[in-house]
């Protein structure tokens, strides 16, 4: 058995990018641990969601670790940081905002965790977080420079294909499957995803899907009963999210694993 730290910038991110590895792994007998950067204090909600004096933060946290428990998750970490927001925004430039954070500072201690768990691998982010949020670069460049810090000899960027998300989304946009507000399926290339060529590690999560869809309505204050997450039929929904897609650092161009490396 061996311990692989996922390493996230906001509750619900988790379950999103790499809930069905995360449970398929635990499902095979490793340890799993969640590292998430912030509590996600600034993300939005929805009017009538939280409870009278509740915060968003607190209410992320305990979403988390009930999707953390339908994934299997045998730990849960918090850096300790605050959710920056988005670019722009007064949260974005707040002094203990996670995107503000000195790099080796937030690097030390997400290297403590790697360390403490004797960590094999650790999955963080591409270079532009998936989609460029601030907080989700930033988990890239910590978790980077925190294997080096800890020697974690093996290290994953979880990504998303920008192709396939493409071809997904035409094909969904032809039969009238996709919600008014999704937008057109072609995408920024320097603010969406890894074209498929930068993909070296594909892993099949489908018999993963009601643990993964279990672990995205656990966040409710996020992602809505209601939403197009999880009103999909349970074909569609695999489809879409029954494979998650990765790169693993310092692989040779044209790697094709279907697992991630776990010493």
């Amino acid at each position: 058995m061996a311990t692989v730290v996922f390493f996230h910038a906001h509750p619900d991110d988790e379950c999103i990018l790499t809930g069905g590895t995360m449970a398929k792994l635990a499902e095979s007998g490793h340890r799993v641990v969640l590292v998430t950067a912030t509590r996600g204090e600034h993300g939005e909600v929805a009017d009538g969601v939280l409870k009278q004096g509740e915060t968003l933060g607190d209410r992320r946290t305990e979403e988390l670790g009930e999707a953390a428990a339908a994934l299997g998750v045998a730990r849960v970490e918090f850096l300790g940081y605050v959710d920056s927001g988005m670019a722009g925004t007064p949260e974005n430039e707040a002094p203990h905002s996670f995107h503000r954070a000195e790099l080796d500072e937030a690097a030390a201690r997400l290297a403590a965790v790697l360390r403490a768990e004797q960590a094999a691998t650790l999955v963080t982010y591409d270079e532009i977080g998936g989609y460029g949020h601030p907080d989700h670069v930033k988990v890239h460049q910590v978790g980077v420079r925190a294997a080096e810090l800890a020697g974690t000899p093996v290290v994953y960027e979880a990504t998303i294909d920008r192709d396939r998300v493409t071809a997904l989304m035409r094909q969904a946009a032809s039969a009238g499957e996709l919600p008014a507000d999704a937008g057109g399926p072609d995408f920024d290339e320097a603010t969406f995803g890894m074209p498929a060529a930068r993909i070296t590690t594909r892993v099949d999560v489908s018999r993963q899907i009601p643990a993964k869809r279990a672990a995205m309505a656990a966040h409710e204050s996020q992602i809505s009963p209601e939403s197009w997450f999880l009103t999909l039929p349970v074909d569609r929904f695999a489809l879409a999210f029954g494979q998650e897609e990765f790169i693993r650092r310092g692989a040779a161009t044209g790697a094709a694993e279907t697992e991630l490396a776990v010493v």
